[in-house]
C-alpha cells in the first residue's frame, strides 16, 4: 500500500501542493516550522480522518482562508481517489467520486501508523488515550467495529443527557440503556479478544528497542467485571448522584506494566519513550499481519532523539515496509539525519511551505 499522489489546498502553511510519490523511503528535510510535520498530518488525515496532533479543522486551515482541501491517490488492493474538504459551513469526503455516507465504509481504504512525540501520552496520559489507540486498531482491522463504537457513543451521550435532567424519563432511559448494553457488550468482547493477539507483539517490539531486560505487559481492564446489565443496574444510585453513566467500555483501562509495575508511575522517561515506540511498532506489525500489506509509516521528529539501540530496533520495521513496496515518510533536520538509513531513499527539501526534490 502506498500514496501515489498528495494534493493540498490551503492546508496549514500550504497554499498549493501537488506531490507525485513512489513507494519506498521519503525523507522530508528542513528546519523547524517549515511544514514537514504538516505533510505527515495530511497523510494521516487521509488514513484516519483525524489529526495526530489533536487539531480541529479550523486549526488546519491556512490563515485567512475559509477551509482546506486534502486529496490523494491510494494504491493498495486497487487504486482509489480520496478527496476531503472542510470549512465551518461544509464538510465533504468522497471516495472514487462518490460521497462517503458512513465512515465505516471508508476506514481501511488507506492505513497509516504515526510515530511522534505525542505518543508519550499513551503512557503518561489519561485512559481515554489508550482506549482511542485500541479503538483505532480495531477500526482498522474489523469492518463492523467503527459503526458499533459510533452506536455506543450516541447511546451513551443520549443516556447521559437524560440523567442530567431534573425529571427523569424512565421509558427513554430504558431504551438507551438497552442500546448501551447491546453495543457495549460487543465492544468489550472485541477488545478482550484483541489483547492476547496484540500484547505479544508489543512485548517483542519492546525487547528489540529497550536498553534494559524488563518485560512489557499489557492488561485489558474492563469497567464491566462480569455481567454488564447487572452492574449497570447496581450503579443506578451512583449514576443519579453523578448524573452520568459510570459503568461501561467508555471507562475501560489498558494497563502498561514493566515487571508487573505501572509504567506510568515507575518507568523512567527513556523507558516510557521505548514503550510508546513499541506500541506503534506493534500496531504496524498487527495491521500487516491482518491485511497482508504494510501500512504507510509516518515518523515525525523522533529519530534524532533516539540512541543507537532504539534506532537499531526500529530500522528492521522500516526495512520491511520498504521491501514490501509500502512507504515510509520521515521528517528530519539537516543535523539529525540518521546515517543508518543508507542512501536508497527520496529526499525532499521543505522550506516555508515549498517542497522540492533535493539535489543528489
Amino acid at each position: 500500500m502506498h500514496l501515489a499522489h498528495l494534493r493540498l489546498r490551503d492546508f496549514r502553511n500550504y497554499a498549493r501542493l501537488d506531490l507525485d510519490l513512489s513507494p519506498g523511503f521519503h525523507l522530508l528535510i528542513g528546519n523547524n516550522a517549515q511544514g514537514k510535520t504538516n505533510i505527515l498530518e495530511a497523510i494521516y488525515l487521509l488514513a484516519t480522518l483525524r489529526s495526530f496532533r489533536g487539531a480541529g479543522g479550523a486549526q488546519m486551515t491556512r490563515h485567512g482562508r475559509a477551509g482546506y482541501f486534502v486529496g490523494g491517490n491510494v494504491i493498495g488492493q486497487g487504486e482509489h481517489e480520496v478527496k476531503m474538504y472542510w470549512s465551518s459551513q461544509a464538510r465533504r469526503l468522497t471516495l472514487d467520486g462518490r460521497a462517503v455516507r458512513k465512515l465505516a465504509d471508508y476506514f481501511g481504504t488507506f492505513r497509516a501508523v504515526v510515530f511522534c512525540t505525542e505518543d508519550l501520552q499513551l503512557i503518561k496520559g489519561a485512559a481515554s488515550r489508550r482506549r482511542r489507540f485500541l479503538d483505532l486498531l480495531l477500526a482498522q482491522t474489523h469492518p463492523t467495529y467503527l459503526a458499533l463504537l459510533q452506536r455506543y457513543t450516541r447511546a451513551l451521550r443520549s443516556r447521559n443527557a437524560l440523567l442530567k435532567r431534573r425529571l427523569l424519563d424512565a421509558v427513554a432511559l430504558e431504551s438507551f440503556t438497552h442500546e448501551l448494553l447491546a453495543t457495549g457488550s460487543q465492544l468489550i468482547q472485541h477488545r478482550r479478544e484483541l489483547m492476547p493477539r496484540f500484547s505479544p507483539l508489543a512485548r517483542l517490539a519492546y525487547r528489540r528497542i529497550a536498553t534494559d531486560e524488563e518485560e512489557l505487559r499489557l492488561e485489558y481492564q474492563p469497567s464491566v467485571q462480569n455481567d454488564f446489565a447487572v452492574e449497570l443496574a447496581q450503579s443506578r444510585s451512583r449514576e443519579l448522584a453523578l448524573r452520568s453513566t459510570v459503568v461501561g467500555p467508555h471507562r475501560d483501562e489498558i494497563r502498561l506494566l514493566l515487571e508487573a509495575r505501572s509504567a506510568a508511575q515507575f518507568a523512567s522517561e527513556g523507558q516510557k519513550r521505548s514503550i510508546a515506540i513499541a506500541l506503534k511498532m506493534a500496531q504496524a506489525e498487527y495491521l500487516t499481519g491482518i491485511h497482508g500489506t504494510a501500512p504507510v509509516l509516518l515518523i515525525d521528529d523522533i529519530m534524532g532523539e533516539l540512541d543507537a539501540k532504539r534506532r537499531g530496533g526500529l530500522l528492521p520495521l522500516l526495512g520491511r515496509a520498504h521491501r514490501a513496496r509500502s512507504q515510509v515518510f520521515m521528517t528530519v533536520t539537516r543535523e539529525d539525519w540518521p546515517a543508518e538509513l543508507g542512501r536508497d531513499l527520496t529526499r525532499w527539501e521543505v522550506e516555508a511551505g515549498i517542497v522540492k526534490l533535493a539535489e543528489s
